[in-house]
């Protein structure tokens, strides 16, 4: 089993989930993902670092393989920058034995819903998944991919966005997102909705400042058509209305983004 384990709150787990984590022997992935499970009898954690997907992958495969009840544990959900790619890794280059286990990826709430869900409906319309991390891929792609998203009208939810490991890639974003979409366009900052430690806030990407994340926070970045819907209560409603006219984004890309 390959289990999401959504962004943290015991609320935002489905029962799919919760079922495969009882009923699990070996229970591996990283340990402050672990570290939210209360285990039961003849239940054990297998915990790793952040950086051995690999390594992990291949590890609940072999107990698998051996007739280990194995269960794979990510946050948010597994298939979205997390276990269950590299796991599908590990069986094409692994022994053919691997190929035979019975493999199931169980879905989860991932960090850019729960997210959403705390400020409207930002990804109401067409939108895209962008990991700032540079650890798997070159820095120039990620450049281009934000700007062919940007250009083309998505909004974008960048995963990864910060590390001490890479505190300037950030800034480097926003400022070729800046190159592109209006200076009014809403930015949301989500740092572990759902959670007790949670933190939101929203900013013009004029005023977006990578300060306000963190290796936990998913960011939203709105497209040209994104609104903010002014409220009594100070938290405005973010969100991008459902429909677009044909040529709509090359038109407002040269505006500003509606309040």
């Amino acid at each position: 089993m390959i289990v999401g384990l959504g962004p943290g709150a015991t609320g935002q787990v489905t029962p799919e989930a919760a079922a495969a984590v009882a009923e699990a022997e070996l229970l591996f992935g990283y340990k402050p993902y672990l570290d939210r499970l209360t285990l039961g009898p003849g239940q054990r954690r297998q915990p790793s670092d952040n950086r051995e997907e690999l390594s992990r992958a291949e590890a609940a495969l072999a107990a698998a393989a051996a007739g280990r009840r194995a269960c794979l544990v990510s946050g948010g959900d597994p298939g979205v920058f997390a276990m269950a790619a590299a796991v599908c890794e590990a069986v094409e280059r692994g022994p053919d034995a691997w190929r035979a286990l019975d493999i199931a990826v169980l879905p989860g709430v991932t960090a850019m819903l729960a997210v959403a869900a705390r400020v409207g409906a930002p990804l109401g319309h067409d939108f895209c998944a962008i990991s700032l991390s540079d650890n798997l891929k070159p820095w120039p792609l990620v450049e281009r991919r934000l700007t062919a998203a940007a250009g083309a009208g998505f909004v974008i939810a960048l995963y990864n966005p910060i590390s001490r490991a890479r505190p300037w890639q950030l800034g480097r974003a926003f400022e070729r997102l800046a190159a592109v979409l209006p200076a009014s366009t809403p930015v949301v900052f989500g740092r572990a909705a759902g959670r007790l430690d949670e933190r939101i806030a929203i900013r013009r990407l004029a005023e977006a400042d990578p300060a306000l994340a963190d290796m936990a926070t998913c960011i939203i970045v709105g497209s040209p058509h994104t609104r903010l819907v002014d409220r009594p209560d100070g938290q405005p409603l973010v969100y991008t209305p459902r429909f677009a006219a044909a040529g709509a984004d090359n038109a407002a890309a040269g505006g500003e983004a509606s309040a």
